[in-house]
């Protein structure tokens, strides 16, 4: 009877020694506490783990990421909206014989803008980088339209069949031109966030050309309500800018400066914007 006692308590002895055996990669260490852990799915459960005030039955769960943090080397962003201000930097010698044929009598001051109502709308069908050096020097490209609205104070017309400017006699409530292109930027992107998918730190210098495939003139006035003229006004086809960007997290800014004047001929106006962008990066 006390051998079968005996060898009953130590096959109890066994099998409790074998239920504390961790299965899931525990040390068996028996100096160290135990760490019981278990994996369910992309979960991690951690038994007996140490917390601050040391309870022994305290139990952590946390989330098992897959992701290595290591951004990708080709990266997209969809769908971004620029809203700013278009200006130009007037250069025009009015005294020249050409700015004289092309505007007979003006000034500087009949070409003055409106500030305030004189916007650029980009919208870029996507933007895509392109890593050089470990994401943080990229190569960004895109494809979009820009839209310039230079809204005049003047109440000046543009004529066709040749092109000439005036000044109207009749009082405008609206006095603009429109000028749309298709653009393909081109920069040089430093993020200093390369780990941040979203909102980084950076900036891209670059170039960019744009195709004119619109441009018009529009006026409103009490006489005739609204109009539009539909011409190229001797504005030149392609647009050669400098452009740039700052992005500083949720808060991003452009700017843009063409080569040379959007006219052909008798103005010297080089266009440029100034503004904000919504996007990711």
């Amino acid at each position: 009877m006390n051998r079968l006692f005996l060898l009953a308590a130590g096959l109890c002895l066994t099998l409790s020694g074998m239920a504390q055996v961790d299965t899931t990669g525990r040390a068996t260490d028996t100096t160290t506490r135990p760490n019981d852990t278990l994996h369910v799915g992309n979960l991690v459960i951690v038994r007996n783990g140490k917390p601050d005030w040391d309870n022994p039955e305290y139990v952590r769960v946390r989330r098992h990421h897959n992701w290595t943090g290591r951004p990708p080397k080709v990266s997209t962003d969809w769908c971004i909206l620029d809203l700013g201000i278009a200006y130009f930097n007037d250069k025009t010698d009015y005294t020249s014989a050409a700015a004289q044929k092309f505007a007979p009598n003006s000034t500087k001051d009949w070409f003055k803008l409106n500030n305030g109502k004189s916007v650029d709308v980009n919208i870029w069908l996507f933007m895509q980088r392109f890593s050089l050096i470990k994401n943080v020097v990229n190569l960004k490209w895109g494809l979009g339209i820009e839209l310039n609205n230079y809204r005049y104070e003047e109440n000046i017309r543009y004529k066709i069949n040749p092109t000439t400017v005036i000044m109207d006699t009749i009082n405008f409530t609206k006095d603009k031109l429109a000028v749309d292109y298709v653009t393909i930027p081109l920069m040089l992107n430093f993020n200093f966030t390369p780990h941040r998918r979203n909102n980084p730190y950076g900036f891209s210098v670059g170039a960019s050309i744009g195709y004119r495939y619109s441009s018009r003139q529009k006026f409103k006035s009490h006489e005739f309500g609204k109009q539009k003229t539909f011409n190229d006004f001797d504005l030149e086809t392609w647009k050669l800018s400098y452009v740039a960007e700052l992005e500083l997290g949720w808060v991003k800014f452009y700017g843009s400066y063409a080569v040379k004047s959007m006219f052909t001929n008798g103005l010297n106006q080089i266009p440029y914007t100034v503004g904000i962008r919504l996007g990711a990066w």
